[in-house]
């Protein structure tokens, strides 16, 4: 049989990527974050295979989830119910509802208004003859359904970083091609580690959910994790403390080196300033590790980013632990049955869209 071509999804700018990364850390929704995981690793340019076994899903899953998303973006991502009597506003009037609803309205000559409230935009599609007559919940689902939200207007970042461009090809090189002197490592904290209910998704008899404490109290602090990811093997490796500075951060890499004696480190993390302090630079420059700096605002290019989304799935969601030592347990079962699943990431799909790039895609209007 031959093998199936690669698919990828398109080029990712740079609030989505960061967007991607937000749904990974906070969808509440299990659909949504397997499908936002798989969008993320996609667009770091790994491979379906390498999705399928992080994710536990199937190939044509995977497959399904990147031509959605090429096709209608985030939209793609959210579940979709179908359902009810036929709707009595045609598709294409809903569809210049949701048009009239994006403009102003002193583009329409109504002057001293900046926005529409759902009341004001009524009165305005029923004087222009769009509809004979809705209501105000009616129109919100109209909007809601055609992706128009009430929001708050935003700014967006374009990376600051004149050198974003050497910087990804330099870590996209090195997923694509791992020196033969030594090993990449990709690395960056999790945290905080709380003790709360946490929502999540379980089997369990209909219409009679399993239910977590609603109140709660943090006598016990917060722990920090940090972790590394191995791509020739593929397994994590990772240690829970008290707090996050350079001085964790720099014991964490003692340890990664101790444990590939002989081997030359490249350390793939994000500018977090514990990452750069003279100390942990100093370091590793004297023990043979090499620091790889992602590009500002580029953290969710890091590979271990979909690993976290994973482990909160898998191992916190739907917990309520008492204790960080009954916790630290539980994540501590994930990773090691994950590590014994573990393939190794050094055949990574390059040709990813994204290893073409040569600058940042420009923000989409």
């Amino acid at each position: 049989m031959a093998r199936r071509p690669e698919v990828f999804v398109r080029p990712l700018t740079m609030e989505e990527g960061r967007k991607l990364q937000r749904i990974t850390r906070n969808a509440k929704d299990p659909v949504k974050l397997r499908r936002a995981i798989g969008a993320m690793m996609s667009g770091q340019g790994q491979s379906v295979p390498d999705i399928t076994s992080l994710m536990q899903v199937s190939d044509d899953y995977v497959r399904d989830v990147i031509h959605a998303f090429n096709e209608r973006g985030f939209d793609a991502l959210d579940p979709k119910w179908s359902g009810g009597r036929p709707p009595a506003i045609s598709e294409q009037v809903r569809e210049h509802i949701c048009l009239i609803a994006t403009t102003a309205p002193t583009e329409w000559g109504i002057e001293g208004m900046s926005t529409w409230s759902l009341r004001t935009l009524a009165e305005h599609l029923i004087a222009r003859g769009v509809v004979a007559a809705i209501s105000r919940d009616h129109l919100r689902r109209i909007l809601r359904k055609g992706g128009v939200s009430w929001q708050t207007t935003t700014t967006w970042k374009a990376s600051t970083d004149p050198h974003f461009s050497a910087k990804m090809q330099r870590v996209l090189e090195l997923y694509d091609h791992p020196p033969a002197d030594g090993r990449v490592i990709c690395v960056d904290e999790f945290g905080p580690l709380n003790l709360m209910p946490r929502k999540g998704k379980r089997w369990w008899p209909a219409r009679s959910p399993a239910r977590l404490r609603a109140t709660y109290h943090r006598y016990h602090g917060v722990m920090q994790m940090i972790a590394a990811l191995d791509l020739a093997t593929g397994k994590l490796y990772y240690r829970i403390r008290t707090r996050k500075r350079w001085r964790e951060y720099l014991s964490f890499l003692k340890t990664l080196r101790a444990r590939w004696p002989g081997e030359k480190l490249y350390v793939i993390a994000d500018n977090y300033s514990p990452h750069k302090h003279p100390q942990v630079r100093s370091r590793a420059a004297a023990n043979d590790v090499e620091l790889v700096f992602l590009p500002t605002y580029g953290s969710w290019l890091n590979w271990i980013e979909s690993e976290f989304a994973a482990l909160r799935y898998y191992a916190l969601n739907g917990t309520d632990h008492r204790s960080h030592d009954e916790q630290n347990a539980a994540i501590g079962t994930y990773v090691r049955w994950r590590n014994a699943r573990a393939q190794p990431k050094t055949n990574s799909a390059a040709s990813s869209p994204i290893r073409s790039w040569t600058s940042y895609p420009s923000k989409v209007a």
